[in-house]
């Protein structure tokens, strides 16, 4: 296994380091950020250009409102607890998480802002939101000719673990360096197809949540890389694959910490709660998938039959079902939320999540009947998601209800850019779009 350097910690061993990598997910979930010293980052805020929420994976310029291009690209400013900063896969390196600001104010383009104005939301009603994130990715390495093709995993299965499922030992790398940096993970397994990965974090409040995948991702994939290694979150890079996924796992704690699902379950008598929250995911199904499936090749993993999030359905320990109620009762109980991809921002995916569930317990929104069906060959809906990026968009900016809660100038930017990524590619043939992604996501 390659050696990796030692991880300062967070705030003991500040004197020894040296800078700070300040960082925030963009509306196209890039880790945007920039190294400062450490006697900077004690400042507790660093300026970047706005012209961020204006371009595209391949850096075309857009003239999407809120993103500066046709007003001189202003400044913004990240702004952070220089006494909470995270320790990093980097040596002499430290973390910076924080909220985007603009002229004095929390900028409306700003994911985590969305995010903390959705827990606010559900904690006024005496909830708080909890999370867990299990992310899908396949791995590749350079063959002869120096192309990127599948990592060789000879005797991998689902469920796999150790060298045949793995031989180069990457998840130990990656598991050693999510201990180091302080992200909880619960569990790492091989997944359907070879050499697709599993990658489960331990499930926290919405913020830290997202914090933790944000960070896991982007440690993940950069410490691979610098074995010669890709991680690809990309949800379908294989025509013959099954896609990758990213799953939410949402419960809600009450004022003495217990979860409001608990019993749910176990009674067989759904509580308001819960029944509110899953009729507004369904009722929000088709805007939530320009959200929570952002790229033109999401759209190629969500399909009938293909366990991925299609259907607006809903079942008990059902994995074809958009949204599966786990059988786990007590502190474990929650609702699983299957329709994303990695290519999507936590923040802003958990933030939209969070408000339609919102919308359907204060509406009072009709919870559909249970899929009992196989939910492969006979549904008990017809609705689904739009078969295309440009078709979700379409339904995102109709469902003005949802629009509004997660932010329109947060919506209206997002749109434009992704608009533009949609025309961009609709001049490229289908097999073009997976290289046109694969060293983003």
């Amino acid at each position: 296994m390659n050696t990796m350097s030692t991880i300062p910690a967070p705030l003991a061993q500040a004197a020894t380091t040296q800078r700070c990598r300040v960082l925030f997910a963009d509306q196209l979930n890039l880790a945007r950020g920039k190294y400062v010293p450490m006697s900077e980052a004690r400042k507790g805020h660093a300026r970047m250009c706005v012209g961020t929420f204006a371009v595209t994976y391949d850096k075309a310029l857009v003239a999407a409102p809120g993103g500066g291009m046709l007003d001189g690209l202003p400044d913004m400013e990240v702004r952070f607890d220089p006494q909470a900063l995270r320790p990093s896969w980097e040596a002499s390196t430290q973390i910076a998480l924080g909220e985007l600001w603009f002229k004095g104010q929390p900028f409306a383009l700003c994911g985590r802002t969305a995010l903390k104005n959705a827990i606010a939301a559900w904690r006024a009603r005496g909830l708080d939101p909890m999370v867990g994130i299990e992310m899908e990715a396949y791995v590749f390495q350079r063959d002869a000719d120096g192309q990127w093709v599948p990592y060789d995993t000879p005797g991998a299965f689902v469920y796999g673990t150790g060298p045949f499922t793995d031989p180069a030992g990457l998840i130990d790398d990656i598991w050693d360096m999510a201990q180091a940096c302080g992200i909880p993970i619960e569990s790492i397994n091989a997944e359907y197809d070879a050499p697709q990965f599993e990658l489960t974090l331990r499930y926290a409040d919405a913020m830290k949540a997202a914090d933790d995948a944000f960070l896991f991702r982007q440690m993940a994939r950069e410490i691979l890389y610098k074995r010669g290694y890709l991680l690809s979150f990309l949800p379908k890079p294989f025509a013959d694959k099954s896609g990758s996924g990213l799953h939410f796992n949402l419960s809600f704690n009450q004022s003495d910490g217990s979860n409001v699902f608990a019993d749910d379950v176990a009674t067989g008598q759904l509580s308001d709660v819960m029944k509110g929250a899953i009729a507004g995911l369904l009722h929000h199904h088709e805007a939530l998938s320009a959200i929570l499936a952002p790229t033109t090749n999401s759209y190629a993993r969500l399909q009938p039959a293909s366990l991925s999030g299609y259907w607006a359905n809903w079942g008990v320990d059902h994995r074809s079902v958009t949204v599966r109620v786990s059988a786990e009762t007590g502190p474990a109980a929650r609702i699983e939320h299957r329709l994303a991809d990695c290519a999507a921002s936590p923040y802003f995916a958990i933030a939209a999540m969070l408000q339609a569930a919102l919308l359907g317990v204060e509406n009072g929104y009709a919870l559909p009947p249970a899929e009992t069906n196989d939910g492969l060959e006979t549904i008990n809906t017809d609705r689904h998601t739009p078969h295309d990026l440009g078709a979700a968009l379409d339904a995102l900016e109709a469902d003005s209800l949802l629009t509004q809660a997660v932010g329109p100038d947060l919506i209206a930017n997002y749109v434009a850019i992704k608009r533009e990524e949609v025309r961009i590619l609709g001049e490229t043939a289908p097999e073009d779009h997976v290289p046109y992604y694969l060293h983003y996501v």
